[in-house]
């Protein structure tokens, strides 16, 4: 596959481009030979660069594409072949525009794919970090082998369990039972003793 890229100009900059493009290299080579350069250079930070035609300079910018573009060539005009996926566009602009905020474009190459980013794809869900660490920590803990309500006991006694369960205990074996009004202990629903 080849290399490739999207170059989007203002409609003045393409003028001059096509009009280079469409002339002769023996008309453009006799021609001013500054007035028919092109240059492209980027800074340091790899996003924003330069664009040179002649002695005109545009600020540009390499922009993520909110899609890939399959570019296809065909020789006999019935059969397509793939030449490359695209993902970035490199957008020129005048001086006097602002430039854009980001480095993903949020339209398509089509009017169709205007703002597709939000119309075309499912928004990013808002997230709760302690959440997810809360939930990481089960799904770990049910794929060991311990189950969630075990795991917050033996959590709950590292943390003095030990010591409420045992004054729990003691204060279930201080309590003494009353008899009922008949001399019998009171049984509750769930006691299934048989009396003899």
């Amino acid at each position: 596959m080849e290399e490739q890229f999207i170059l989007r100009v203002p409609p003045s900059v393409a003028e001059r481009i096509e009009r280079l493009m469409n002339e002769s290299a023996a008309a453009s080579s006799s021609s001013n030979p500054e007035d028919s350069s092109l240059d492209l250079s980027f800074s340091e930070d790899g996003r924003s660069g330069t664009f040179m035609i002649g002695n005109e300079r545009f600020p540009a910018s390499l922009l993520d594409l909110p899609t890939v573009v399959e570019s296809y060539k065909t020789y006999d005009d019935s059969v397509l072949i793939k030449t490359a996926d695209i993902g970035q566009m490199i957008m020129v602009r005048e001086e006097h525009d602002p430039p854009p905020e980001g480095v993903e474009y949020k339209h398509g190459l089509t009017p169709p794919m205007r703002d597709a980013r939000r119309r075309r794809f499912r928004r990013e869900p808002d997230l709760n970090a302690e959440l997810v660490h809360r939930v990481e920590k089960d799904l770990i803990n049910i794929m060991q082998g311990v189950s969630i309500n075990q795991n917050a006991s033996v959590t709950g006694a590292g943390q003095g369990g030990d010591r409420k369960k045992a004054a729990l205990a003691a204060a279930k074996a201080n309590v003494q039972q009353q008899p009922a009004a008949n001399g019998e202990e009171e049984r509750s629903d769930s006691d299934e003793s048989v009396d003899p």
